[in-house]
């Protein structure tokens, strides 16, 4: 096991936190930065494409920082979570759905079953095929693409979408004001059609906040709605992930990154949080267009770059 600096660890989390949120893809950041510094940095990509990489201490690093996001994410709309899963436990005692927070939190759970299936059968074997900087290079372009065709197609749509108006709550309430466009726009067989598109981020390179946001572009929401939405989403699934894999931290080749990755996570976790804040302050006015942009030409560098 190679070590893993503090500066490693604090520059990793700080980049996890923030490209985890923002539509451009975190697993492919974590790739393509560290090849393009090199040197001693250069272990950090070779790690996680190798066969070996299931035991590797320094995935449990990278899965650590996930879980600081999905906390920052599960602190920034606890109101929202507890309406939500108020919401369910109600919806199982009574059998039926009737209230936005219990429709929100049964689409939550129909997305996620998908990508659940699929991380745990498929996500070491795509790591190890595709975690390459030449690979993640050619998938965070085509993230782009899906990027600038979900402005297309809701360019569109624009007629048949309502949008929303200035005076309606701000970041604080978003996600609770997202319950009622979400419900009135998607449908559950829409959710698994989300929870598909949540998958594609096991390729490195693909993001998971920008395929779900494009989905719920093409349903008809809104920007800040399908922002509010996709973060939703992604929390249970990378929680998830977090609590299977941080017990590696616990075997004694983890020893040496144990500081580090507390370090990186903390980090992580505030680097998410202030990101969190941005995006739904952004995206009530703005859209996936700029972040189409940089995909397509860091992308294309990298392309040019490592081939």
């Amino acid at each position: 096991m190679s070590d893993l600096s503090y500066f490693q660890a604090v520059t990793i989390g700080a980049l996890q936190g923030v490209t985890e949120l923002f539509p451009v893809s975190s697993l492919g950041h974590s790739i393509l930065v560290p090849a393009w510094v090199g040197g001693s940095w250069h272990h950090l990509v070779t790690e996680q494409s190798t066969e070996a990489s299931k035991q590797s201490p320094y995935l449990a690093f990278i899965v650590a920082t996930h879980v600081a996001t999905a906390i920052a994410l599960i602190i920034f709309y606890l109101r929202a979570w507890i309406r939500i899963v108020g919401g369910l436990l109600t919806s199982i005692r009574t059998r039926t759905i009737e209230t936005p927070a219990q429709r929100l939190g049964w689409l939550i759970v129909i997305a996620t079953i998908p990508v659940g299936i699929l991380g745990l059968t498929l996500e070491h074997s795509l790591r190890t095929l595709f975690a390459k900087p030449e690979a993640a290079a050619i998938f965070l372009t085509v993230n782009g693409l899906i990027l600038f065709a979900g402005e297309e197609l809701r360019r569109r749509r624009t007629a048949a979408v309502d949008e929303r108006s200035s005076d309606e709550p701000e970041e604080a309430h978003a996600a609770l004001a997202t319950e009622a466009v979400v419900v009135h726009r998607v449908r559950f067989k829409d959710a698994v059609a989300v929870g598909l598109a949540q998958s594609t981020a096991l390729l490195a390179g693909i993001s998971r906040s920008g395929v779900t946001m494009v989905a719920g572009l093409v349903r008809g929401l809104d920007h800040e709605s399908a922002a509010n939405f996709a973060f939703l989403l992604a929390t249970p699934v990378i929680l998830a992930a977090g609590v299977l894999k941080l017990p590696d931290l616990a075997d004694p080749a983890a020893a040496g990154i144990r500081g580090p990755t507390i370090a990186g996570a903390l980090v992580a976790g505030v680097a998410s949080y202030i990101a969190v804040r941005f995006l739904t302050r952004y995206f009530e006015r703005r859209s996936l267009r700029p972040f189409a942009f940089y995909c397509l030409a860091f992308g294309a560098a990298s392309i040019v770059h490592f081939a």
